[in-house]
Order: structure tokens, then sequence, then C-alpha cells
């Protein structure tokens, strides 16, 4: 009885874990969100206040604030425009865009679920033109409407569920064997968690060039964008040791998608 209960809880588990199961706009990868969207939403509508009210923001009246502003609404508008033609607006739901730029050296940018989009001034000089800064926000709204944060954490938690999981699958076999298995998984998961973080960047790279296209910005400038990133990043860690794939790796895979993403491309 107490064997059949716990396949029961396997079952039941595989059951929730692939009806999660979600395509990725664009790259059309399977994905699993186990997390509701609309959580995270709700979470990042706090989070977003409290980083505004922690940092200095610039106003709108700013050229930068109104350079991220103009290039921020574009994008935001060629997003939508996409989803709407995979009749996947319901996708975008909750969405409440937001642009804001923080004086602060960091050479950064970000994007919470919901469309709230912070750009750092230490960005801005290596960006320059509207192009280059649309290359980036696209790659980094990218990221949010592909939902790779909930991706992130349904990975983190099936890795936990995983663990127990295993265990329970493994409580007759022997000690030594238990060890053995659980020293393997535990390896596993680490290299492919930092796999899929690299798998991330990428994609939303791709997503990025898509999104800047649309809004009618030449995607070919990101190639010289992120020269100029590798510039600026210094000495790095082995590519199988980092969440970022290399420089070398991004340049050579945009390189490569540059001819899907310029169909997307009409001058306006």
């Amino acid at each position: 009885m107490k064997s059949i209960f716990k396949w029961s809880l396997l079952l039941c588990g595989a059951t929730i874990f692939f009806a999660c199961i979600e395509r990725v706009p664009i790259t059309n990868r399977r994905q699993v969100s186990l997390v509701p969207e609309s959580e995270l939403i709700a979470m990042s509508l706090t989070q977003y206040s409290s980083f505004l009210k922690a940092n200095s923001v610039l106003p709108t009246s700013d050229e930068r604030t109104q350079q991220v502003q103009r290039v921020g609404a574009k994008i935001q508008a060629a997003v939508e425009s996409y989803f709407a033609s995979k009749a996947m607006s319901a996708r975008l739901n909750g969405y409440a865009w937001e642009f804001n730029v923080v004086d602060d050296k960091t050479i950064n940018a970000w994007c919470m679920p919901g469309g709230k989009v912070v750009v750092y001034t230490g960005l801005l000089p290596i960006t320059g033109d509207d192009a280059s800064l649309a290359i980036v926000m696209g790659h980094e709204i990218g990221h949010a409407v592909a939902r790779h944060g909930n991706e992130r954490m349904s990975e983190a938690l099936a890795i936990q569920a995983g663990a127990k999981v295993l265990q329970i699958a493994l409580d007759a076999k022997a000690p030594a064997t238990q060890y053995l298995f659980m020293q393997s998984y535990g390896a596993a998961s680490q290299l492919g968690m930092l796999a899929y973080s690299r798998q991330h960047e990428l994609e939303a790279d791709k997503l990025g060039l898509v999104f800047a296209a649309m809004a009618g910005y030449d995607p070919r400038v990101a190639v010289d964008f992120w020269k100029r990133m590798s510039e600026k990043s210094g000495a790095k860690p082995p590519e199988l040791l980092s969440t970022h794939p290399s420089d070398e790796k991004r340049i050579q895979e945009i390189t490569m998608y540059l001819p899907e993403a310029l169909k997307y491309y009409k001058v306006k």
C-alpha cells in the first residue's frame, strides 16, 4: 500500500508538471512554468516600486529618460503587435508597461514581469543611439515575455521536488547506490541550471532582435553593440561555469540569426 501511494504521488506530480509545459514565442522552445504568471506580476509591482524609491530616478524632462521611453514605447508596440498576430495577446495579460532610468554607473538594464523596465545611466554611453538601445531593451523585454524568470523559479522547484522523487525511487536500493545517484543528480542539476541560463540569454537575444526589427530599428547594429560590450567586460570565467554565453558565442549566434530577424525589419 505504501509503495502504491508513493508511485501515485509520482504520477500526480508528473501530470501537473506536463500540464504546465508552454512554448516560448518566436523560438517555439518548450518550457515549464509552474508558478502562475499573475503572481509574479503582482510581486514585480511591489519590487519595482521599492526599487524606484531606493534609487535616483531621472525625471521625464531628462533627455536620457526621453530616449528610453521613446525606444521603449516602440518596442512595446512591436511586442503587442507580434503577440496579437499570433493570437497570443493573453500572454501579456496584466502588463502595465513602465520605463525608467536610474542614475547609476552600472552597465545594466532589466525588465520585470508585467513590463516594468529600468535602464541604468551607465549603459547609455555604450548604446549611444536609439537602435543599439533598442537591442538591449528588446533583449530584456524578451526575457520577460518569454517568462524566463518563471522558468528559472520552476526549475528550482522542480529540482527540489525532483530530489525527493528520486529518493523515493531509490528507497529500495543499497545506500552506496543511493549516494552515487544522488551525487550524479546534484552535479547534473547544477550544470544544467547554468546551461539553461546561457540558453535563456541567447533566446532573449533572438526575441530582442525580432522586436527591435519590428519597431523599425536595424537589428544588424547588435553585432557592433555586443562588440563594444565585450570590450567593457574584462576577464570572465569559462563559459561552462558562467551563467552568460561568451561574447564570441553570443556574437556568433546573433550573426547567424540576423537573416531571420531582418525578415521583420521595415524602415519606418
